[in-house]
């Protein structure tokens, strides 16, 4: 089968309005020194990095059937991600949020969710089979089947995660050969606190790799046929905001497996177009390009993976 395209997508499609404030948020309140609109959700913000790193990217979520009327879709289009593929109905539309982001680039987020998730179960196999990585977030519970089909398929399901609905989240999470989870979700989840046990009670025979994320801590990892967990630091850098880092480091993570790449060069690489994509306002506006990921892994000061434990 002919694969043209390289990650695959669906999940959260979101507009977001920007507030920024003098003080931290933690003041309880401070003067707006700024606003802006942005376009972000999950998964979309993902795929948008893909596609500046130079990958080929595809968002298969659902799309209006108005598509003059859809600006998510269209600022999809513009920044390169095919969506060609997406199903179509009337009452989609993008969640709106309104992020509130303080002055040490710590955030708040309101949103309205209250729309169409996850996609069609009748994309195709053929839609499927055109990827090597499919992209999703907790949205994609409403779609399981399709998540389903592309692990049959032979691709790698990339798993963005922050919050659980029950029994719908688990049967999603063991679909997920990458779980790539915030580490603050992982902790509810598993009933655990460190890293490394969590490693072990999410992991499974059927994972390729286990990726929890802490922001300025940096991510931890475990991968299939390794016989140590793995600590990536992150860069130590001045964030401006931190909206979408999240996503980035999904894309990122995502692109590179489409490179070969093992999980904790994956997540090395990830790290990297994280910390970059914080330096700038917004959610989309510093995602990096290639050669800015390039740049910064091979700086002197660039972070080395370091083994914490094995994974007993």
């Amino acid at each position: 089968m002919t694969r043209n395209l390289q990650v695959l997508g669906f999940g959260a499609l979101a507009i977001d309005d920007i507030i920024y404030v003098d003080g931290p948020l933690s003041a309880g309140k401070g003067k707006v020194t700024n606003r802006t609109q942005d376009h972000g959700g999950n998964v979309a913000t993902a795929l948008v990095a893909v596609a500046k790193l130079g990958g080929r990217a595809g968002f298969v979520g659902w799309l209006s059937d108005q598509p003059l009327a859809d600006a998510s879709a269209r600022e999809l289009e513009r920044h390169g991600v095919d969506i060609s593929f997406a199903p179509r109905r009337p009452d989609a539309r993008p969640i709106r949020s309104v992020i509130t982001v303080g002055s040490e680039g710590d955030r708040f987020i309101a949103y309205d969710d209250d729309v169409p998730h996850g996609t069609s179960e009748a994309v195709t196999d053929e839609t499927l089979g055109q990827a090597q990585v499919l992209l999703v977030d907790g949205y994609a519970v409403h779609a399981e089947m399709v998540v389903a089909r592309a692990r049959k398929l032979g691709l790698a399901v990339v798993a963005d995660i922050e919050w659980a609905i029950g029994p719908a989240t688990g049967r999603l999470m063991s679909l997920a050969n990458h779980l790539v989870l915030p580490l603050k979700f992982a902790q509810t989840y598993s009933c655990a606190t460190d890293p490394t046990l969590i490693l072990h009670k999410l992991w499974s025979d059927d994972r390729t790799a286990v990726v929890l994320t802490d922001g300025e801590r940096g991510s931890y990892i475990r991968q299939t046929g390794d016989d140590v967990l793995w600590h990536v630091p992150a860069y130590e850098v001045k964030a401006v905001d931190t909206t979408g880092a999240g996503d980035c480091f999904h894309g990122a993570y995502a692109f590179a497996l489409t490179q070969k790449k093992q999980p904790v060069a994956c997540a090395l690489y990830a790290t990297a177009a994280a910390a970059i994509a914080v330096t700038g306002p917004g959610g989309r506006m510093a995602l990096p390009d290639q050669s800015a990921c390039l740049a910064w892994l091979a700086k002197d000061d660039a972070p080395v993976p370091r083994p914490i434990a094995p994974p007993g």
